[in-house]
């Protein structure tokens, strides 16, 4: 067994191995940017070692850098996670011409099923079905046409090389594809240094069903069992679950020694995933699922085949890497029940997904289900890699105890004031269609207005935030313990002044009125409350402030950035559409204006800051002739 080992990762999944070689005994070492020098797994690791600047380019995707610190610090093995160099067959090689243990498959096995079109071509000398579609070495626009028409509409465009949703076109008709293909060759040659792409038959009623599989060096492959990846937004998964719903045992069966077939096709060593297309217009036959490709990897969505079989798929990881066999064979593995996991991404659904950084002032994912993070309270959100901070997996014994257990983990996440898609996962799980098992790829795109919540509360949230507002912390009792269903027992006037992005209402808690089941807390400042995943923040009042509108003169952030220019100064006179400053943020500049003639009133920046999300930047003051504008 292995002594030693570097984690090629960070985040989440460098957690998660660092978990699992520690109970093996295993000594880990850990690789950090400076981005990461404080971060979870980092703390986690028995020795951490710095390879370079924040970007992933200058510091996590230099192999030399990573392969260096393993010999230096007497490192065994190299485990890569998944995303950077984990399908990069050179950086294996390297790995192994320095004389350490790879742990993922060989290296020709990552570039027999690196190529999209390669790799096809190999699935169908194998006996694998693949998707009708054209995989000739003809790129010129006119051939490519007559394929399509040939292959008939709908088809996606696809690049070879790509992953991750780019150098991806759907074409619905003839009459669009020669400008989709020249978009998705200059996306494939911009993202992979390839623009070669191959044509695929657009299924109108996709499943996204993947098959986990595990080769070792004794010529052993075993499956266990398929995961449903099907719920996607933009091509990136979302919400994964095992097994697939609606998958009946012969056509599991059949799938799933399929997917075996295709592993040994390659003499596969590892973890991999055969990733499938199905075409579900008529429930789930395999006759009508096709090999779309191969992730020569462990896959994020992991923990849910864990959960169903009860093996811990890293052990298996580092067993194979040491020599050993397979820990279990086929005739040892069964499904047990169901398991669900939502990605928690550092994102703000109401503004089009973009990302969210900064500090975890708050963060609390409860105490339920299985919860894999790479972050803790106080750490920083890095605008530097991918938003995901957790994943929150929930197992029950079928698929609608899972839904319920994994929506009341949703329900309880607390997170401030980095933003989180978790009220958007939230609604996924509870949508009819789900629930149903009416899915398909096109799923969320369908439903997106029906799933992203609200961002402005409602009066029970309103009247949630008073009640937290007038909450009493008690060093004797629990804090915020009476909330639940906040009924309240208390005397009379209970009255309170909040305010969102400068418009202020008075609450009282003695009217009759609804009060959502929430949690939250409370500072000199303000009063965050958590209600179905969503988190609503609500300033304390000045005097005064009562009865203005949303246009009363608070400028926000709208997103995290920073305060590249400040052009205004505490009691400066400014008119309508005056730029007061400049907030720099995802790479562009973004002005921010007076919305009406007035006085700065109130200014809370400076040129250099860095801001939140929804952060009171300047508040103007109207001057007598500038009415309010609801």
């Amino acid at each position: 067994m292995l002594k030693s080992l570097l984690i090629a990762n960070r985040g989440e999944i460098a957690c998660r191995i660092i978990r699992t070689a520690r109970r093996m005994g295993i000594r880990t070492v850990a690789v950090y940017s400076n981005a990461d020098a404080k971060a979870l797994h980092v703390r986690m690791a028995d020795e951490a070692v710095h390879i370079g600047p924040s970007p992933a380019r200058e510091s996590y995707l230099v192999g030399d850098k990573i392969i260096a610190a393993a010999k230096a610090n007497n490192a065994e093995a190299i485990h890569p996670g998944y995303g950077f160099l984990s399908e990069n067959a050179d950086f294996a090689q390297a790995v192994l011409a320095a004389g350490l243990i790879w742990v993922g498959p060989r290296p020709d096995s990552i570039r027999a099923m690196g190529l999209k079109d390669a790799a096809k071509q190999r699935m169908i000398d194998a006996g694998v079905p693949v998707t009708p579609g054209y995989l000739g070495a003809d790129q010129s626009s006119a051939p490519l046409a007559a394929e399509a028409g040939k292959i008939g509409y709908p088809i996606l465009i696809k690049a070879v090389a790509g992953g991750g949703g780019k150098g991806m076109r759907r074409v619905e008709a003839p009459a669009d594809f020669a400008d989709a293909l020249a978009s998705c060759q200059r996306e494939a040659a911009s993202s992979f240094g390839d623009d070669r792409v191959l044509l695929e038959k657009y299924i109108l009623s996709p499943r996204h069903i993947e098959v986990q599989v595990f080769g070792d060096t004794h010529g052993n492959v075993v499956h266990l069992f398929e995961r449903d990846c099907s719920l996607q937004r933009r091509h990136q998964k979302v919400i994964e679950e095992a097994p697939a719903p609606g998958m009946d045992e012969a056509t599991r069966a059949a799938l799933c020694e399929t997917a075996v077939k295709a592993a040994k096709a390659v003499d596969y060593v590892g973890a991999g995933t055969i990733e499938f297309i199905a075409d579900a217009s008529d429930g789930l036959r395999a006759d009508r699922i096709w090999f779309m490709e191969m992730n020569t990897r462990l896959q994020v969505e992991h923990p849910v085949t864990e959960e169903i079989t009860g093996q811990d798929l890293v052990e298996w990881q580092l067993r194979i890497a040491s020599g050993e066999p397979l820990p279990k064979q086929q005739d040892d593995l069964s499904i047990n029940g169901h398991a669900i996991e939502a990605r928690l991404y550092a994102e703000d659904p109401a503004r089009d997904f973009l990302p969210s950084t900064g500090l975890l002032d708050h963060f609390d994912l409860g105490e339920e289900g299985r919860i894999e993070t790479g972050v803790e309270e106080g750490d920083t959100i890095s605008p530097f890699y991918d938003p995901m901070i957790a994943k929150l997996i929930a197992h029950g014994d079928d698929r609608k105890e899972a839904i319920g257990a994994l929506a009341a983990i949703l329900g309880e996440v607390e997170v401030w004031p980095v933003r989180t898609n978790a009220g958007f996962l939230f609604n996924a799980l509870l949508h009819h269609a789900f629930e149903a098992s009416e899915i398909d790829t096109g799923f969320i795109e369908r439903e997106l207005d029906v799933l992203v919540p609200d961002p402005d509360p409602d009066d029970s949230i309103w009247r949630a935030a008073a009640v937290v507002a007038l909450t009493e912390d008690d060093d004797d009792e629990e804090p915020f313990a009476w909330l639940a269903g906040f009924r309240l027992n208390a005397p009379v006037s209970h009255r309170v002044a909040l305010g969102r992005g400068g418009g202020f209402r008075s609450i009282s808690l003695d009217d009759p009125g609804n009060t959502a089941p929430a949690s939250g807390f409370r500072d000199d400042a303000r009063v965050v409350v958590f209600h179905e995943g969503q988190a609503h923040g609500f300033d304390f009042a000045a005097r005064g402030d009562v009865g203005a509108t949303a246009s009363s003169g608070a400028i926000l952030s709208p997103m995290p950035g920073k305060v590249t220019a400040v052009d205004v100064a505490l009691g400066d006179t400014v008119t309508k559409g005056q730029r007061l400053l400049t907030l720099e943020a995802m790479k562009m500049e973004h002005g921010l204006v007076a919305p009406f003639d007035g006085t700065v009133g109130e200014l809370n920046t400076s040129t250099g800051a860095q801001v939140q999300v929804d952060a009171l930047l300047v508040r103007i003051e109207p001057s007598a002739h500038a009415p309010l504008v609801a």
